[in-house]
């Protein structure tokens, strides 16, 4: 089920930051982006939110995205160099969460104010978009919101 599954804008009480259930593969770790099959995975056609990062002795975020198609989407980050060059880096993982069309800008604009990724998405919302309100989630593999 997709987060804020209401068309109602989601309720945040104080800011608290939502958990959108990020993905992870069945035996419970984050994909390697570059060995993710989205058929397999089943996000082909399916829309929503999604981040890369690197692992390693500094893991840092990467990029961050959303999309009527996930499976596209990962495809093509998947093949960019620009991304796919920290791969040296101890390897890159990607995790998304099935977010209402409605709210991903929003979600988007909060991660990539808070995680501050390497590549900047062009297409992301900025600071100065006068439609978009940043919404506070639960980063990848974290218990708390992106600071």
């Amino acid at each position: 089920m997709a987060l804020f599954g209401s068309t109602k804008a989601p309720s945040l009480p104080g800011g608290a930051p939502i958990d959108p259930k990020w993905a992870r593969s069945p035996s419970g770790a984050f994909y390697q982006l570059v060995e993710l099959d989205p058929d397999e995975a089943k996000i082909r056609g399916v829309g929503g939110v999604y981040v890369v990062w690197h692992g390693g002795i500094r893991p840092q975020w990467v990029f961050v995205g959303e999309t009527p198609n996930l499976g596209r989407a990962i495809d093509t980050v998947a093949d960019d160099a620009e991304i796919t060059q920290y791969k040296i880096n101890g390897g890159l993982f990607v995790s998304w969460a099935l977010v209402k069309e409605d709210f991903r800008r929003g979600v988007v604009l909060y991660l990539t104010r808070h995680l501050k990724p390497l590549i900047v998405n062009p297409r992301a919302p900025t600071e100065e978009s006068e439609h978009t309100k940043p919404i506070p989630v639960l980063v990848p593999g974290g218990k708390t919101a992106a600071r």
